[in-house]
């Protein structure tokens, strides 16, 4: 038996141990529900003031991320609330079976209450603690997205800016160019382009304006490269195209094909090059390098952009083929010296034909004279010493006919005559 003393009237009463561990069983119960009512007030209260103040900050994008973490912890608050109902129901149970072996085991009974008090608080502050981390994770998150979005916003609406700012000067450039201005000013574009790389990359190349308008006509520029030798590498004729965004009338690059393709041929040049900003949403121009050659032979079609990389292009497959041309360069060569040859062959057949047959008639002449009259003798010895003198003449021909004159500026057929004589019998 134990003697309690009331705090009030300060009269001493007797309790059993079982009404003692009631009591404190009680007072504890009593003590561990206001603090738990308490922290989960307060609790709450901290959720309350952050949500507040995140949805006061955050923007319409956020609104749906910031449901999305209420509805969480409200789950979370659930599952928690739950879980520590459960628990709390599992530990009455276990208390109250503790309370019947406390019949038994008085030192059993209080040890077992103390390690369960302790183990329920250690599990109530640890839960307490997990709703404050979880907390503090969503104000971080949610000022991260915030951060995030904000930083994101204020770049594009720099890049908006610069992009506004261009647009509006190109365009008050476009209004202050005229039409040919606009024209010169794609061409001066190219030739600066071009004159960047003249001395490192075209060293031995031609690369000026076309001013030779006799024939009706003329490009823009003529692009032209020769090896050591004179051989041409590559020609190309230039045109440039351009036009103002406010030009009513718009032209399309098909319009100066036609034009072009004349230009190249009346300059002798091998290709064709339209460098062109015409039909500017034309995804087929857009897309690089056009080959037009199915229209127009060995044409194509650039933006600026490409004009340097064309040249390079045409210029790399031309000098893989220079040793072809060079090479036919020089059967052409071959093929006129033996032309040659046989044109002073043929003179010389054709001359010796024409007295022979000189003398044939003669000749004949003089036998029908003989035949028909003897008066006729002093017209047939006059016809007799004609042919002999053709004869004589025919006769030095041939006799002058030699080697050295048949290969007289013709340097192949004397190296085939040279060979020949120096070929061992």
């Amino acid at each position: 038996m134990n003697e309690i003393i009331c705090p009030n009237c300060k009269k001493a009463f007797k309790v059993d141990e079982a009404g003692f561990a009631d009591i404190v069983k009680q007072v504890r119960d009593h003590q561990f529900q206001e603090e738990l009512e308490n922290r989960l007030s307060l609790a709450e209260k901290e959720k309350e003031n952050a949500v507040k103040l995140a949805e006061a900050n955050l923007k319409n994008k956020l609104q749906e991320e910031i449901a999305l973490k209420d509805k969480q912890l409200v789950e979370l608050k659930a599952k928690i609330e739950k879980e520590l109902t459960e628990k709390l129901s599992h530990k009455e149970a276990e208390l109250a079976k503790m309370k019947a072996e406390l019949d038994n085991a008085e030192l059993k009974k209080k040890l077992s209450v103390t390690e369960a008090i302790q183990k329920i608080e250690k599990e109530r502050d640890a839960f307490a603690n997990e709703v404050k981390t979880k907390e503090l994770e969503k104000q971080n998150e949610v000022s991260s997205l915030r951060q995030k979005f904000t930083t994101e916003l204020q770049n594009k609406e720099e890049i908006i800016k610069y992009k506004d700012e261009e647009i509006a000067r190109v365009k008050d450039l476009k209004a202050k160019l005229s039409t040919k201005m606009i024209g010169e000013t794609l061409e001066l574009h190219c030739e600066h382009e071009f004159n960047k790389l003249r001395a490192t990359a075209f060293p031995k190349a031609y690369f000026e304006k076309d001013n030779d308008a006799k024939t009706g006509s003329k490009g823009d520029y003529i692009y032209k490269e020769t090896d050591d030798h004179g051989n041409e590498i590559i020609s190309i004729m230039f045109e440039m195209k351009n036009e103002s965004d406010a030009t009513v009338t718009k032209k399309r690059n098909e319009d100066f094909f036609k034009e072009l393709d004349k230009d190249r041929t009346e300059k002798k040049c091998e290709f064709a090059i339209l460098v062109s900003m015409l039909e500017s949403e034309n995804e087929l121009y857009n897309s690089g390098i056009v080959d037009v050659s199915y229209k127009y032979p060995k044409m194509y079609v650039v933006r600026p952009q490409f004009f340097i990389p064309i040249i390079t292009l045409l210029r790399n497959a031309a000098m893989s083929s220079l040793k072809y041309k060079s090479e036919l360069a020089m059967v052409r060569s071959q093929n006129i010296d033996i032309t040659n040859f046989e044109e002073k062959m043929n003179k010389f057949k054709e001359g010796f034909a024409r007295n022979y047959d000189l003398a044939s008639r003669k000749f004949h002449e003089a036998i029908d004279g003989i035949d028909k009259t003897i008066k006729e003798l002093e017209k047939t010895k006059a016809a007799l010493l004609s042919s002999e003198n053709n004869l004589r003449l025919a006769n030095e021909k041939t006799e002058d006919l030699t080697i050295k004159k048949l290969t007289h500026n013709n340097p192949t057929m004397k190296a085939k005559f040279d060979e020949l004589s120096n070929e061992p019998e």
